[in-house]
């Protein structure tokens, strides 16, 4: 197979955060609706805040993205190439020694010149 594909992969770490918030729950948060109140209805009483549909907030780690370029014929490690790509650039640190798979993208060969 000719060509090659792009990897690109993060550090996962022990204490990320990945969370998913619904608006229903959010507004049950007392110190949140006191805030709602006071920032878009100051000094009005009887206010009563609802959620409307089933709208979800994620609250998450940030993380920075790598990548690197693998020859097609290397699909099948390319989990362990990440893995070595990230030992290799010293991402690996303590609690953070997992990768995840963002995105694998095929680019084209290059054309033999006749």
């Amino acid at each position: 197979m000719e060509g090659s594909m792009k990897i690109t992969y993060v550090v996962l770490c022990e204490n990320d955060l990945n969370k998913t918030i619904s608006v229903k729950q959010l507004l049950e948060s007392e110190k949140i609706a006191k805030a709602i109140r006071s920032e878009f209805a100051p000094q009005m009483r009887n206010i009563e805040l609802l959620g409307l549909g089933e709208q979800c907030l994620k609250v998450a780690t940030i993380k920075k993205e790598h990548s690197l370029e693998i020859a097609k014929d290397d699909y099948a490690d390319a989990l362990s190439l990440a893995e070595d790509d990230a030992k290799q650039k010293k991402l690996f640190k303590k609690g953070c020694d997992r990768i995840e798979m963002v995105d694998i993208i095929t680019l084209p060969g290059k054309k033999a010149k006749s």
